[in-house]
């Protein structure tokens, strides 16, 4: 009964708009009390905060964000662009395959879904408008393209799901690469399709020059080089990923500064983004810690279990229930929310089922990525729509339609082969 009105008050707080963080917390203190009293429920804040903040695994999400910060203001993602233009921006459709592969790309050095969509819409948009590209192609391949960013590693969500899960965030990141990159050629596939239904959708652009081509690839060593460090090292054995985090910063405040993009200016605005973003994860996952204690304390993955074994359920039914339960959340819950809301519940039901943990965070990275382009939320989306004032919400989630269609081929291959996203952290081992 208690945890039943819980879950209903927490969906009444979102549905006003209230902060995730101040939602799940208050439901989960006020839960916490009328199951173990005040004095119980202020103390398990107490604990829960403090070490949430001195948690090793934690500092993984500043140093990711702070390089993210700072690869933005370094130039990478225009050179990442021009580089993909020059491969294939004289085919037709050409500039939406290398918004998506820059986007991918971008992603993979910044860990931010919200970022990379911010960054091309800037930088690949004018462009593709310049070349005769209609809008909704255009902004679709965008909002697509900037969902990379929340698989590729290092990502924040993966990291996420690691500390909540206590799963090897190392793993993880090996896991969400082989996913990703599939990722960009099923999106690849959407845009190829788009510009077969409408050759006027996507025009061809000009064929570069071979040396033009050298030129332009020769610009991205930076973005090959921090990858390698960050993810070489980590898989190398010569450092945690919490370390690589640090490196992997440094190493994007060393590009900057060798590009001359270092200023006092970037500096401050870079670090304040970096804090801004830090305090507000930080506030959600304590928040979202409460009530996972709430949640345990209800024993409600007890008795999930419980219902399902007595029902004698199928295993993979379950998973496609989940994947749906996701789907229906997607369309009023922004992706963090959705996972630290969700994985408490779900993640000791999964383990019981005998599912690899490491699998299903994949799996639910990627039925995420969805809800970032799908209505009515559609985080990517409007933040396309907040920088390119002039484009349409409609025609933007017009846009997006193939680009959905190629994510669910995507979370249906994830599911029925596991050895997409398991093969390389295992090999690894």
């Amino acid at each position: 009964m208690i945890i039943g009105l819980a879950f209903l008050a927490l969906m009444v707080l979102l549905f006003l708009r209230t902060p995730i963080a101040v939602a799940t917390g208050l439901v989960g203190l006020v839960g916490l009390a009328a199951f173990q009293g005040w004095t119980a429920a202020f103390s398990q804040v107490g604990i829960i905060a403090s070490e949430t903040v001195l948690t090793y695994e934690f500092a993984v999400i500043p140093l990711f964000i702070v390089m993210g910060a700072f690869i933005a203001h370094s130039g990478i993602a225009e050179e990442l662009f021009r580089a993909c233009y020059a491969l294939v921006g004289h085919l037709r459709g050409g500039l939406a395959l290398s918004t998506i592969v820059a986007c991918g790309g971008f992603g993979a050095v910044s860990g931010s879904s919200l970022a990379t969509a911010a960054t091309m819409s800037r930088i690949a948009y004018p462009q593709m408008k310049r070349y005769g590209y209609n809008t909704p192609l255009a902004t679709g391949s965008i909002a697509a393209g900037g969902t990379l960013g929340i698989l590729i590693p290092p990502s924040i969500a993966l990291v996420f799901y690691g500390i909540m899960t206590e799963t090897d965030i190392g793993a993880l990141f090996m896991a969400g690469i082989v996913p990703g990159i599939m990722g960009m050629f099923l999106y690849a596939g959407a845009v190829f399709w788009t510009v077969l239904r409408d050759p006027k959708a996507g025009p061809a652009g000009e064929k570069p020059t071979w040396s033009e081509r050298v030129k332009a690839l020769t610009g991205v060593w930076s973005v090959i080089l921090l990858f390698g460090i960050v993810m070489g090292g980590i898989y190398g054995g010569l450092f945690s990923p919490t370390e690589s985090a640090g490196i992997g910063a440094f190493g994007a405040l060393l590009i900057a500064a060798l590009r001359g993009r270092l200023t006092f200016q970037m500096l401050k605005t870079s670090l304040a983004d970096g804090i801004s973003t830090t305090v507000s994860l930080m506030m959600i996952l304590i928040g979202s810690f409460l009530f996972a204690n709430l949640v345990n304390v209800a024993r409600v993955p007890q008795a999930l279990v419980g219902t399902i074994e007595a029902m004698a359920v199928p295993p993979l039914l379950v998973i496609f229930l989940i994947i749906l339960i996701y789907v229906v959340l997607g369309c009023v819950l922004e992706s963090i929310s959705m996972m630290l809301l969700t994985v408490p519940v779900f993640f000791p039901l999964i383990v019981s089922l005998g599912f690899d943990p490491i699998w299903f965070g994949v799996l639910v990275v990627v039925v995420v990525e969805i809800s970032l382009i799908t209505p009515p939320i559609g985080l990517n989306v409007f933040i396309l729509n907040a920088v390119l004032r002039d484009v349409q919400l409609t025609d933007i989630f017009r846009g997006v339609v193939p680009f959905i269609v190629a994510d669910v081929a995507r979370v249906l291959l994830v599911v029925f082969v596991p050895a997409i996203s398991l093969t390389l952290p295992y090999l690894l081992k």
